[in-house]
């Protein structure tokens, strides 16, 4: 059965293609304008009540929050493809879980809204707010010196094997080092920058970029 991912073109749903690649999971893709609204759509919201993306259909089988969607099939597919995606052992596992949460909760917030007020907004033709750009610039920051520290000591966030730690912070730091012109950020820690040269060479995160 292919699994089928909405919403291709955005940061949380190539999290979720990453993942499927790097699983040798078999995948096809249906696009979701935000822009437009497609979200709103009765139909997509039968799928994701909220309207958010992504979800993914695996025969009867639907599910959303892209977190959730990486962990189910890291685990359902275990021995295929990349098999530590969630460690090998029960503590390697209770780190990939902490990283995947420190992403969630310390990362994603104040990257989210640099993405949002300098990228969405633009596309909107809507005013950016410069004191929150700067604020949440300062808040990465501090998460960012965190990593430095913890990736000093150890190759990726839960150990020295690539992990949904790793994987999950792809696309929206793709977005910092991008089209945000903040490569800095990275690149001013010495230990974070190894780390993401390492992780998106990755030939399924390269995949990704070709596709979407």
């Amino acid at each position: 059965m292919v699994v089928k991912v909405y919403g291709p073109a955005y940061a949380s749903p190539k999290r979720v293609i990453v993942c499927l690649i790097e699983k040798q999971i078999e995948f096809e893709t249906v696009p979701v304008d935000l822009v437009k609204g497609e979200n709103k759509n009765p139909e997509y919201l039968k799928l994701q009540p909220f309207g958010s993306l992504p979800v993914i259909q695996d025969g009867d089988f639907t599910l959303y929050e892209s977190r959730a969607i990486i962990r189910y099939y890291a685990e359902k597919y275990k021995s295929q493809g990349t098999t530590d995606l969630l460690g090998r052992t029960i503590e390697e596992r209770g780190l990939v879980e902490q990283w995947l949460e420190v992403e969630a909760h310390n990362f994603h917030p104040p990257i989210y809204q640099m993405t949002t007020q300098i990228l969405f907004f633009a596309k909107r033709g809507l005013p950016a707010d410069e004191n929150l750009i700067k604020e949440s610039e300062e808040k990465l920051g501090k998460v960012l010196d965190v990593y430095e520290e913890r990736l000093s000591k150890s190759k990726y966030l839960a150990g020295d094997f690539f992990s949904l730690a790793d994987l999950s912070h792809l696309p929206f730091t793709q977005y910092l080092v991008g089209p945000m012109e903040k490569e800095y950020m990275i690149r001013d820690r010495k230990h974070v920058s190894a780390w993401w040269d390492d992780i998106s060479n990755r030939p399924s995160w390269k995949k990704v970029l070709e596709l979407y």
